[in-house]
């Protein structure tokens, strides 16, 4: 059963300027360690390309939380939702800390896609349940610390 879905859109030039602006630690807030480490691999090798991959991880992490219900309220950050990929180069959803206890308590599944143009980078995020819907609605009505 569908439990939710989230869709983003990024315009990449506002990402370059708030690089641009606010340098690393713009990135630091938004990426995880090794979401970090390929970041300025590729920032080294091909501005650019950082810049693109900054956005599509920006973009799926709003994508992801908009599919969850949460926005980026607790236990949703930036950095506690990794978008990795698997060797075939399919993107997935690493959670960590209390957004990984969170989301496991409610058996969940996520399915993300990224995509990105010359100025757009655009994300689709789809979260599964196996539980009820009387029961997915019960956990949606509890109130957010």
């Amino acid at each position: 059963m569908i439990y939710g879905i989230g869709t983003d859109i990024c315009d990449i030039r506002r990402i370059r300027e708030s690089l641009e602006r606010h340098g690393d630690r713009f990135a630091q807030r938004i990426l995880c360690e090794g979401e970090l480490a390929v970041w300025r691999a590729r920032a080294s090798r091909w501005p650019e390309r950082g810049v693109s991959y900054l956005a599509t991880r920006f973009s799926a992490k709003e994508a992801f939380s908009k599919a969850v219900g949460l926005g980026m309220r607790m236990p949703m950050t930036w950095r506690s939702c990794e978008i990795a990929k698997l060797a075939s180069g399919k993107p997935e959803i690493v959670l960590h800390g209390e957004l990984r206890t969170w989301f496991e308590a409610r058996n969940l599944r996520a399915h993300i896609t990224v995509t990105d143009e010359t100025d757009y980078a655009a994300s689709f995020c789809v979260i599964e349940s196996d539980e009820s819907p009387r029961t997915l609605l019960r956990d949606r009505r509890e109130p957010q610390d």
